[in-house]
């Protein structure tokens, strides 16, 4: 009976980049002293003829594919494989091979897949890097000797060359093994990938796409259309470099790479991963500088602040919220407060006062984050102006007039601000002790230093109809008694929300 371990097919590949079955038989190494070496003969099946015959070359690069493949290639343009039967048979024979170039049997590839003089490998690279990613098992493998032998420098390297030259056939190969390569999907990997020394030749490798006439200018932009603004001077070298590289990457997901398939959407997860703890990093270096952000208050609401470096501020501090989204809640927590003691609440009762739209709008989405983090803080900041500022420069009065006065015609702002104004005024979410009631309080202010201010669109609608006017004062001083009484009484808090929704619905009409 024969041995099925070892009955392989042999395969070559023709000029198509198809495989052609050679015959089927059954394989040995052994020492033949005409080529002088350990080599791997398969004699026919049929009639014993010999099918193949090779010597096994320590320079040769074999490849283990799917447990029962090995592959090869001899020459240029003359690939061969042998399909096993069984997986023991290819075990057995990979071992032996392994044993003649002194490499670890552990590994799915016996040598250097990137060798700088030898060009015209790269597209058995790229087949190599394409054909691991359907395994997991064979992705960990190409990921560890990847991570081990530095080969992502050479292949960097190896790409200046190419790029040097005009290959545009190594360099359409090296934008698949690059792509593969970051669908590997490992952290240490992107780490080599996206440091200063090699970030670049990367954005470089993912301009040439094959599916495109002429290669993309990523670099260019990068390197000259996108510009890093500094609203105040980072001396930080670390942070710097960090939030480059953070904008880098981002840019790699969002606008270079193709939007992954159904098959492929899981490889980018640890790209995601690597974007998000890199935003978390930077919010907490930046949180740390209060030297930095003491700077970037100050300048906000200095009225010698031009116009042009207050928008960039103000923007700055948007983004700075909304990387802080990424904090787990202990974090942000902590961040918020830093914020507050710093003074964000009076900067923005400035700043949303002010006539630039685009410096209002960044401010409102500030003011956004804040009451989405604590509606408390900013009550209890808003009840203690009443002190130290008029009634029209409230912090919420600015934020009516602001709602009120809104010029978009879809009213966007308007209705954003309303739904801010609406949490701030919610019975539901204030706080109850045994020496304060937020509930009884903040409302009690509101009524007396806001209330004119939010129904005073009711009352122009009806300043030329004396009677209308004073019915629909009656109707506001009622709904506005009614109110206040019910939010005394806690039984009585959804009603207090319900007066309080029609109030603010109505004067929202009253836009239309």
């Amino acid at each position: 009976m024969s041995d099925t371990r070892r009955r392989v097919k042999v395969y070559t590949l023709n000029e198509d980049r198809q495989w052609d079955d050679r015959g089927t038989g059954h394989v040995s190494s052994t020492f033949v002293e005409r080529l002088k070496g350990i080599s791997l003969l398969v004699r026919a099946e049929s009639d014993g003829s010999l099918l193949l015959e090779s010597k096994i070359s320590p320079n040769t690069a074999y490849q283990k594919q799917q447990d029962t493949l090995i592959v090869w290639s001899e020459a240029d343009n003359y690939d061969l494989a042998l399909s096993f039967q069984e997986k023991a048979g290819c075990d057995e024979i990979w071992e032996k091979i392994c044993q003649v170039q002194g490499k670890d049997p552990a590994l799915d590839i016996t040598q250097d897949p990137i060798d700088e003089s030898e060009e015209d490998r790269l597209e058995e690279i790229a087949d190599l890097v394409t054909s691991v990613l359907s395994s997991p098992i064979r992705r960990e493998k190409l990921a560890l000797a990847l991570m081990s032998e530095g080969y992502i420098k050479k292949l960097l390297g190896l790409f200046r060359v190419c790029e040097d030259l005009d290959n545009r056939e190594g360099l359409h190969h090296l934008y698949e093994i690059v792509r593969g390569v970051l669908f590997l999907n490992k952290a240490a990997l992107f780490e080599v990938m996206f440091s200063d020394d090699c970030i670049m030749d990367v954005v470089g490798c993912l301009e040439y796409d094959p599916a495109l006439v002429q290669p993309k200018r990523h670099r260019e932009f990068l390197t000259k259309t996108a510009k890093f603004k500094e609203v105040i001077p980072i001396t930080d070298s670390e942070l710097r470099q960090k939030i480059h590289q953070t904008y880098r990457v981002q840019y790699i997901q969002d606008i270079i790479l193709p939007t992954p398939s159904v098959f492929e959407e899981n490889f980018l997860s640890t790209l995601t991963s690597f974007i998000f703890f890199n935003k978390v990093e930077i919010v907490s270096m930046l949180q740390e500088d209060e030297k930095f952000l003491t700077e970037v208050f100050a300048q906000l609401t200095d009225e010698a602040t031009e116009d042009s470096k207050r928008r960039e501020l103000v923007n700055f501090v948007k983004e700075f919220c909304a990387f802080s989204q990424t904090l787990q809640p202990q974090n942000r927590d902590a961040f918020f407060k830093t914020l507050a003691n710093l003074g964000i609440l009076p900067a923005l009762e400035i700043v949303m006062g002010m006539d630039d739209l685009q410096v209002r709008a960044a401010a409102t989405d500030i003011f956004s984050y804040l009451v989405e983090f604590s509606p408390s803080m900013v009550r209890e900041f808003v009840m203690q102006e009443p002190q130290q500022t008029d009634d029209d420069v409230l912090l919420i009065n600015v934020v009516i007039k602001q709602m009120i006065c809104d010029s978009d015609p879809e009213l966007g702002g308007a209705v954003q601000l309303m739904g801010l104004l609406r949490t701030l005024i919610d019975p539901e979410n204030m706080l109850a002790s045994t020496n304060k009631t937020e509930k009884t309080e903040f409302l009690s202010f509101f009524y007396k230093y806001c209330m004119h201010v939010l129904t005073a669109p009711l009352l122009a609608n009806t300043a030329h109809d004396k009677s209308s006017k004073g019915k629909l004062e009656k109707l506001i001083q009622r709904m506005s008694k009614c109110w206040i009484i019910c939010t005394l009484n806690v039984s009585f808090g959804h009603v207090a929300l319900h007066v309080s929704t029609v109030l603010t619905c109505n004067v929202l009409f009253f836009f239309v």
